[in-house]
């Protein structure tokens, strides 16, 4: 029996639960694509480690300490070239390869001197072409490479630039441009993880890419006589030390474990505001349920007069809400496979190729999508459940509608004011806070807690804030102003939940623009204070080649560069206390084109050798100006050096790092075994045009694409950009939350029709035109818009600013209020208004006068 009226209730109503159901749908889908996508992607790159594999790599030892690799040294590190005959006779190995691959070089377009290669942060891979067993690639066109002058790209990459077989494609080393020819295609077997590949013949990699004949690793495949693992304990006893092997199992996770921290973050990031598109949807939800249950005021009395109970009741609404999530469910998973779709195509633009019709639906697609949509659902819709359970027998004999709410709610006052007072005083000790991460403790406790507070809240404050907020209306637009400005107060609990789903999107879309705007300005301060250099010159990955430098220095108007190197080091302080931690060798006149912000000592010291340290690292050890510091830099170099500067902290560009004079730095380390330049800074001539040189700079260097040169105007807008890029991606997935926020309030609206339909019938008798009508739902509409608009302006607020003072010691000093994004949110939120109130205003007004009165 409760079974069935709950599914003739649900049916009859189910025009007005459908935006309930596309809340839910769009939820679900966000989380389920998420999911099938990273599965989806997991087993790709998977399948890519386990059939490409060798049994057992094996490869120079690991460095003593960091991360010692040939981006950072400029060259690779390698094995002797006689590894490959003693691990060749060692027993139940069928074949070893040697094996050359390097991520430094750089290959270019010649035609057009353009940069070859992903731009998404892949590398590209320049090694030797050798036919293993278990190839990742293969030539479909053209020929392997043979002699100096040919190469082979793959197909990816060359369709990307537009080459092909015949053309010439030129390779950038530390040592030189090669010009090579294209002699071959190779096509990925399985799948292109995003990688830029290129092959040439061993000799020829030999010398371009390591400069000698040697391998950056020996590949073993098995003929089956024995284990993996029994192959490396035996070649690692034949070779001795000096060398570290991976078997095949170990390589795998290693390539998983790299793949996995970029879909990891890619996952969790879109659950994360999955989560917050779900919270907003709860809202909804209630606002459905609730005003549902109000309009049943009269059925659910008849129930209760016919023998139903409390318990029958509640459970007859919680019922229709599992309908609800269980079809809201069931679409959502299937949208989920379409999103994850788009995704994979996404990723395809990107250069990372997966196969949209090899999706992987694991059971935690199914669990995950059916436990948030139908959880989620019957959790909201247990408040309005349990009201629904209170309503008497007598209300049988009462008219359909929510009374108004005259009397204020003490407990929800209460509650409110406890939660939001708790959580402001967790912000103002967050930004007092001492410790960087004590205070990000606190913010994230605070913001919680004065969430939670204006959600209850919200009700209490509907009756004040939109009584100032509509105080215009009557004056603007007569009747149609003063009965939106009225409805919207009529119902202080619908109008506060309905705009609560809009102040959450938009409180974090303010919070995280005060944050990056904040960001961006403390970094144009501080390059302002401490920059004294006039270009910056990088060359990303790959560092900066000696002939780059050289071009530098030789432009005309440069008076002087900067070099900047940095070295893996391990720091043995005075109180006996040893760091692994990295440092920066600088040229002399490093103390000259920075000002470095000093708490003790002198900045010139630094030319005479001496170390700058950070004030925490300081403060840590103990360290004092003239206290020595013994540094090794691994194969028994070390050196002592005192300190000779202490840097104040709070400065980004030099928090956490330890620097050197790299003429004292070459005494321990030869120049020859120096890593290549990071970075590079450079002095224009006094007097000279510094646009003119930048000019100059940028001529000098063309045949360089990798290189990148900039004035300091120049690295502040790369500043910004890279603070943008983020800003706009979570505003991109914020675009969920601020979705199902506005269908919120279309609901609240065309639910609300609904239950006045008498009220607007009878408004319509007494003189108030279809304009006037539809002006009125249009104008409260925009009402609630602003109310949950200028919370979540508050909020915002109060959460940016707060994340600000919790990094001021970090570095984050400046705090930017954007004022333009703010005043964008406002005008936004009035759109929002006049865009979801046009069904029901359009519903409204074309309803016909005497049904409407007719209307029981």
């Amino acid at each position: 029996m409760l079974l069935k009226t709950s599914l003739r209730s649900f049916f009859a109503h189910k025009g007005r639960m459908l935006l309930s159901l596309v809340a839910v749908v769009l939820s679900v889908a966000f989380v389920s694509g998420t999911l099938v996508f990273s599965n989806t992607a997991t087993s790709t790159f998977d399948k890519l480690f386990a059939s490409t594999a060798s049994d057992l790599s094996v490869q120079p030892a690991k460095a003593e300490f960091g991360e010692e690799d040939d981006d950072a040294r400029g060259k690779a590190r390698t094995i002797p070239v006689d590894t490959l005959q003693k691990v060749s006779v060692v027993p139940g190995v069928k074949s070893a390869i040697g094996q050359i691959f390097v991520t430094n070089a750089v290959l270019v377009d010649p035609a057009t001197n353009k940069k070859v290669g992903p731009t998404n942060g892949a590398p590209t891979m320049t090694g030797n072409w050798a036919d293993t067993p278990r190839n990742p690639v293969e030539i479909t066109s053209g020929h392997a490479p043979q002699g100096a002058d040919q190469v082979v790209l793959d197909a990816d990459t060359a369709k990307k630039a537009g080459l092909a077989l015949g053309g010439k494609l030129r390779v950038l080393t530390a040592d030189g441009k090669h010009d090579l020819t294209i002699a071959g295609i190779a096509t990925f077997r399985t799948t292109n993880p995003g990688a830029a590949l290129a092959f040439l013949d061993t000799p020829t990699a030999q010398g371009l890419l390591l400069g000698q004949a040697a391998y950056t690793s020996v590949e073993l495949f098995g003929d089956g006589s024995r284990s993996d693992d029994q192959l490396k304990a035996d070649s690692l006893a034949k070779l001795g030390g000096g060398y570290q092997a991976k078997t095949a199992a170990e390589q795998k996770e290693e390539g998983a474990k790299d793949v996995g921290s970029f879909l990891d973050f890619m996952k969790y990031a879109m659950l994360g505001f999955a989560g917050v598109s779900l919270l907003v949807g709860g809202f909804l939800i209630i606002n459905t349920f609730s005003m549902l249950v109000a309009q049943r005021t009269r059925e659910i009395g008849l129930l209760r007069a016919v023998g139903g109970s409390r318990r029958q009741v509640n459970r007859s609404v919680l019922v229709e809400a599992l309908l609800l999530g269980a079809v809201g469910s069931t679409l959502g998973i299937g949208a989920g496979l379409g999103l994850a779709v788009g995704l994979i195509q996404l990723m395809n633009a990107a250069g990372m190729h997966l196969s949209a019709s090899d999706l992987k639906i694991g059971l935690n697609v199914p669990l995950a999508g059916y436990a948030v949509g139908i959880v989620i659902t019957v959790l909201a819709a247990w408040i309005p459940a349990r009201r629904a359970s209170r309503i008497a027998p007598i209300a049988a004999l009462r008219d359909h509608g929510t009374p108004a709410e005259a009397r204020s709610n003490t407990v929800r006052a209460v509650l409110g004011l406890v939660l939001t007072a708790g959580g402001g005083g967790l912000l103002v000790l967050a930004a007092k806070a001492e410790k960087a991460a004590t205070g990000g403790q606190y913010l994230g406790l605070g913001v919680f807690l004065t969430l939670v507070g204006f959600v209850v809240l919200g009700p209490l404050l509907a009756t004040t804030v939109v009584r100032v907020l509509g105080a215009f209306l009557p004056s603007l637009f007569g009747p149609s102003g003063r009965l939106a400005q009225r409805n919207a107060m009529r119902n202080p609990r619908r109008t506060g939940a309905t705009a609560a789903a809009l102040m959450i999107g938009l409180a974090l879309v303010i919070g995280a623009s005060v944050f990056t705007s904040s960001v961006i300005e403390s970094t144009n301060q501080q390059i302002d204070r401490s920059v004294g250099a006039d270009y910056i010159i990088s060359a990303g990955q790959t560092g900066i080649t000696p002939g780059m430098v050289d071009a530098v220095r030789k432009t005309s108007g440069v008076d002087h560069v900067t070099e900047q190197k940095f070295l893996p080091a391990v720091f043995i302080t005075p109180d006996g206390k040893t760091t692994e931690d990295g440092i920066s060798a600088v040229s002399a006149t490093f103390a000259d084109d920075f000002r470095l912000p000093v708490k003790a000592g002198t900045a010139e010291s630094l030319k005479q050798g001496s170390l700058a340290v950070g004030e925490d690292y300081a403060k840590e050890h103990g360290l004092k100006v003239g206290d020595t510091v013994r540094i090794d830099y691994g194969k028994g170099r070390t050196q002592s050096l005192p300190v000779g500067v202490v840097m104040t902290k709070g400065n980004s560009l030099f928090d956490g790092s330890t620097f050197a004079d790299l003429a004292a730095v070459t005494k321990a380390v030869p120049a020859a075994d120096l890593p290549v330049d990071a970075v590079l800074f450079g002095k224009a001539v006094s007097g000279a045009d510094v646009t003119k040189t930048l000019a100059a700079l940028e001529e000098s260097l063309k045949e360089y694409p990798q290189a990148s040169v900039r004035d300091q105007a120049g690295y502040k807008e790369l500043v910004q950009e890279q603070v943008n890029t983020l800003l706009y991606m979570i505003y991109g997935l914020l675009g969920l939350a601020i979705v199902v926020a506005v269908l919120g309030v279309v609901n609240t609206l065309a639910l609300s029709v609904v239950e006045r339909t008498r009220e607007i019938g009878l408004l319509r008798a007494i003189g108030l035109s279809r304009r006037q009508l539809r002006r009125m739902i249009r104008l409260e509409s925009v009402v609630i818009a602003l109310f949950g608009a200028v919370l979540g302006t508050g909020l915002g607020l109060a959460w940016g600013i707060t994340g600000q003072q919790v990094l001021k010691s970090q570095g984050l000093e400046a705090l930017a209020v954007p004022v333009g994004t703010i005043v964008a949110t406002l005008a936004a939120s009035v759109v929002i208004g006049l865009l979801a109130a046009l069904v029901p205003a359009f519903r409204a007004g074309r309803m016909n006068v005497l049904s409407a009165i007719a209307t029981d």
